[in-house]
This record gives C-alpha cells, sequence and structure tokens, in this order.
C-alpha cells in the first residue's frame, strides 16, 4: 500500500473512532471528499450541513444540494449572516476567525439537537501553509480536522477523488468571497455580490480557476498564466470589460503574476517577515 493510500486508511479509521459527526460541507473538492469517505464509513451516522450566506454563490449552494441528494445523505442548510457578525464587515485581518467562530457555533448547535457526537471540517495539509485565523476558531470550538489528522495534501485529496469518481476531483479551488476583498476595506453585500457576478461571468467563458480581487471599484482579475492568452483575445477582453463596467467596476485589470491563494494575505506575510 501507497503512502497515500495509507492516509486514506488513517482517515477511515479516525472517522470510525467519532461514531456520528456533522460535516461542514461548502461542495468543494476538500469537503466533498470528505462527506463521501465519512458516509462510506459511518452511513447514516453522518449529516451535512451547508451555510447560506452573501460570501457563498448559489452554484456552490446548489451543487451541496445536488450532492446530498444523489448520495442520500441527510442535508441542512443554516443561514449565515457574516454581516451581522460584530466587526466582521470591517474587514479586519482576523475576520475569518470571526466568521468561524460564529459558523462553528451554529453547527454544533445543530449537531446536538440531531444527537451527533463531534462536527468536523475540511482543512488539509495546506492549509498549514497560510495565514489561517480561521484555524484558531477552530481549535477553540474542539471542532476535529480529518483531514489534517490524517497528513492528507490537495493534491492528495484530488487523486483519491479521481479514483472513487467524485466530479470535484478537478474542481477549481473555492473560497468564501470575503477572501477576495482588501483588509480594512468595508465588505457590503452589494460588492459581494459584484464579485460573485465577475467570477461566474469569467466560469462562463470557460476559465477555469478564477478570482476577482476587488479594491474598492477596481476589480483584479486572477487566472493560471495559460490563460492569459485567451482573455487577451480581442472579442473576450472586450466583453469581459463591457460587462464588468455594467457590474459596477470603474476599473478592470489582470495580476501578471497570475491566480495563488491567499494573495490578499501576501502584505500581512511580508509584514511577519520584517
Amino acid at each position: 500500500m501507497d503512502l497515500r493510500h495509507k492516509k486514506l486508511e488513517k482517515l477511515k479509521d479516525y472517522l470510525k473512532s467519532l461514531k456520528s459527526i456533522a460535516v461542514a460541507f461548502s461542495s468543494g473538492v476538500d469537503s466533498t471528499f470528505l462527506l463521501k469517505t465519512a458516509h462510506e464509513v459511518l452511513g447514516n451516522n453522518v449529516i451535512a450541513v451547508t451555510a447560506e450566506s452573501a460570501s457563498f454563490p448559489k452554484r456552490e449552494k446548489k451543487e451541496a444540494e445536488e450532492f446530498c441528494i444523489k448520495e442520500n445523505i441527510r442535508h441542512f442548510l443554516i443561514k449565515s449572516e457574516e454581516l451581522l457578525i460584530e466587526g466582521f464587515k470591517q474587514n479586519p485581518p482576523n475576520r475569518c476567525y470571526l466568521c468561524k467562530s460564529n459558523l462553528f457555533k451554529e453547527i454544533k448547535n445543530l449537531a446536538k439537537k440531531e444527537n451527533i457526537d463531534e462536527v468536523v471540517e475540511g482543512s488539509n495539509t495546506d492549509d498549514n501553509n497560510d495565514y489561517r485565523p480561521g484555524l484558531q476558531a477552530i481549535a477553540e470550538l474542539a471542532i476535529k480536522s480529518p483531514l489534517r489528522y490524517a497528513g492528507l495534501s490537495k493534491d492528495d485529496i484530488r487523486i483519491l477523488s479521481k479514483e472513487i469518481g467524485l466530479p470535484t476531483w478537478n474542481k477549481p479551488s473555492f473560497a468564501c468571497l470575503a477572501s477576495r476583498f482588501v483588509y480594512g476595506e468595508e465588505i457590503t453585500e452589494e460588492k459581494l455580490n459584484m464579485v460573485d457576478k465577475a467570477e461566474q461571468l469569467l466560469l462562463d467563458l470557460g476559465f477555469n480557476q478564477v478570482r476577482c480581487r476587488i479594491h474598492e471599484k477596481m476589480a483584479r482579475i486572477e487566472l493560471n498564466p495559460e490563460e492569459f492568452n485567451k482573455i487577451l483575445d480581442s472579442t473576450i477582453r472586450d466583453e469581459i470589460y463591457s460587462e464588468y463596467k455594467k457590474i459596477g467596476f470603474t476599473y478592470v485589470t489582470l495580476d501578471l503574476k497570475g491566480y495563488r491563494t491567499g494573495s490578499m494575505n501576501e502584505p500581512l506575510l511580508a509584514k511577519q517577515k520584517e
């Protein structure tokens, strides 16, 4: 047995030990793999919980619902009004902590009502390499992180997902829309909707991994570098510019470094190194 499948067995053994779990389910690569594996191991002792909010695109909610119906997994939707959390909309560097703390308290309450023993979430070992204040909230609330416990990386999860036929194995990475804002810039429902529409347009045009970072009324598009030539096609470029202006952006730019996770954390990490 190779190392990756040893990690998978470690994951399954760990899930068995938890007896019954509520999975925080976003329909992303990691949480889908975790939910599928947990359901295989624990059957009806698993529930999925998805948070609805202005920072969670409707397409992701739809995919979450469809997956749970297909897999016959009990699925709960909870309202998560992040903009009402004290301090959240001011977008401080610990924004993710404020959100996760509030969210997982709600999921724990739901799990208790459903007689579920534990709450789990889908962070993997790659998340240890970036600024992730949400992990502090997870630790404080004793939320379990089975994928990290088993030592599974994002690449491991994609490969194992492909082996078991999950359609998410090559799904682009996704993060909450609030992560598109510069720290300190106020997060509003209007701007969240602008980002959502802007990224949906890029996906509809066939781009794979996309981000629309928002700097007041300027859009900074991040794409995989191999897709740069496509966006420079005059027809596509003109359509993006025209639609972004309709959405409400004043300026539309392309980040020449391309897509990378946590680009809004780069100034913070640079200060830590000083």
